[in-house]
């Protein structure tokens, strides 16, 4: 009888320590979720002050500027009357600028990646390279502009024409494509390379024909942005000595006799979108602060463009690759 009585009790005791239990992790459940509800606002806070700053901003701009928008604004040189002024010069400038860039950036970028993530053997002085290629996306661009200065102005002779310029803006966005390409390479399960490798695939087949194919929409991605982040940069650009006014285009690169391109334009003297507000920004008259509000409004229309094709391109990519 006693140990029935003394069962029972001890039943009684875990049942109510059972609920003392419970009632313990439900107040640790409540006080989590009242943090989780704290850190949603705040987030939601910050996020809508920059959308909004940006929506302010760009508002500004766009009714500002886009009285000025106009086919003979695309077509015309600046000039000193700020009613007949356009952006000729500057976006055919940041075109061919661009295309230096990418030209350069983006192979070697890719290239880089690959080497570090799949050949590099793992050692000391790879984890320093890796240690300053992941530094170097975080550095100032002037401190490009500088660089490009000494090197590529004066030691290698190109002075200040569109190959140092795309040049520099290729040093600037190299480290971006590194890392993106990198990433998107570990993105890729183990499993196929592993696959291949067990079908008898060596390493650059394994590397050419899956890894690349299907880490193609985050490359992609990353050197969209890294473009994107180029063409509105403006340290560099004058650092190297771009030109502040200028009235003509540079040297086309296709000519009508063999063998049908040329380089010339290369070492053409030019001018890009940033350099050319800047130069409207600062003269006195309003009407010149209407056409840098224009220009403005082209150049972050090209910038969105290159980020929404990102976006869409990744999209595109993704949704065809099955694992």
């Amino acid at each position: 009888m006693i140990i029935n009585i003394l069962t029972y009790y001890q039943v009684i005791y875990c049942k109510m320590d059972s609920v003392n239990n419970l009632v313990q992790i439900r107040k640790i459940i409540c006080h989590h979720k009242r943090w989780d509800l704290i850190f949603m606002i705040t987030g939601i806070f910050a996020l809508m002050i920059a959308v909004l700053t940006f929506i302010a901003l760009f508002a500004h701009m766009l009714f500002d500027g886009m009285p000025r928008i106009s086919w003979e604004f695309f077509t015309s040189f600046p000039s000193r009357r700020a009613e007949s002024a356009g952006i000729l010069s500057a976006w055919v400038g940041t075109t061919l600028v661009m295309f230096v860039t990418a030209v350069s950036a983006v192979p070697l970028g890719i290239g880089s990646g690959i080497y570090l993530e799949e050949y590099a053997p793992k050692n000391f002085i790879t984890e320093i390279i890796e240690i300053n290629v992941t530094n170097l996306a975080g550095i100032p661009s002037i401190i490009y502009g500088l660089l490009a200065l000494g090197l590529f102005v004066y030691q290698l002779g190109f002075g200040q024409s569109i190959l140092a310029a795309g040049l520099a803006l290729a040093l600037l966005i190299l480290p971006v494509v590194i890392v993106a390409t990198r990433e998107a390479i570990r993105s890729i399960p183990i499993t196929i390379r592993e696959g291949a490798y067990a079908l008898g695939a060596t390493k650059w087949q394994t590397v050419s024909d899956h890894l690349l194919p299907y880490s193609s929409a985050g490359i992609l991605t990353g050197i969209i942005i890294g473009l994107a982040r180029a063409i509105g940069e403006t340290a560099p650009i004058i650092t190297i000595g771009a030109l502040t006014f200028i009235a003509f285009l540079p040297p086309s690169p296709i000519t009508s006799s063999f063998p049908y391109f040329s380089f010339e334009w290369l070492t053409a003297p030019f001018t890009v979108m940033p350099i050319q507000m800047f130069n409207w920004v600062s003269r006195p008259e309003e009407a010149f602060q209407l056409n840098a509000a224009a220009a403005g409004l082209v150049l972050v229309v090209m910038t969105l463009a290159m980020n929404g094709l990102a976006i869409y391109l990744r999209y595109r990519m993704r949704k065809n690759i099955k694992w």
